[in-house]
């Protein structure tokens, strides 16, 4: 009889476990979620400063570099001409300070009709720069500001 308890017990907590371990894992990826969010947010945010306060993206003379959360980044320039027209984009990415989190983001102007208008589509990621393709828990999430 005692076995017979003991196992049922045993199942139970086995059981309770099992539940409580997804549970862990189900909040540890809300977490990382916010996280790569926060970071694509705050990316936006610093590529809209530049563009609202300077017009450094897609000026005549486009930055060589930028300076988001204390740090000072390189932005590749690319200017294309497709059969809607022209248009330039520019790129950078960075690691914010606490935690290494992966910024990525994509500033494109281009007309459309008589009206220049401009896409900041940032990235945010879970993980470091380095290994969000490698990374088995990276987590993307991305904000786009269309103006």
């Amino acid at each position: 009889m005692s076995a017979l308890v003991a196992s049922v017990v045993l199942s139970i907590g086995v059981a309770i476990f099992s539940i409580v371990e997804k549970e862990v894992k189900l909040s540890s990826i809300g977490r990382d979620s916010q996280f790569a969010f926060y970071v694509a947010d705050s990316a936006a945010d610093c590529a809209l400063y530049w563009e609202v306060r300077h017009t450094w993206f897609g000026s005549t003379t486009p930055p060589a570099d930028i300076a988001c959360d204390g740090q000072t980044v390189p932005v590749t320039v690319t200017e294309t001409q497709d059969a809607f027209g022209d248009w330039e984009s520019s790129t950078f990415s960075y690691e914010y300070t606490p935690g290494g989190l992966c910024a990525q983001v994509f500033v494109v102007k281009y007309l459309d009709g008589n009206i220049l208008r401009t896409t900041v589509h940032a990235d945010g990621f879970s993980v470091a720069c380095g290994v969000i393709n490698t990374s088995n828990r990276a987590l993307q999430r991305s904000v786009e500001l269309n103006f």
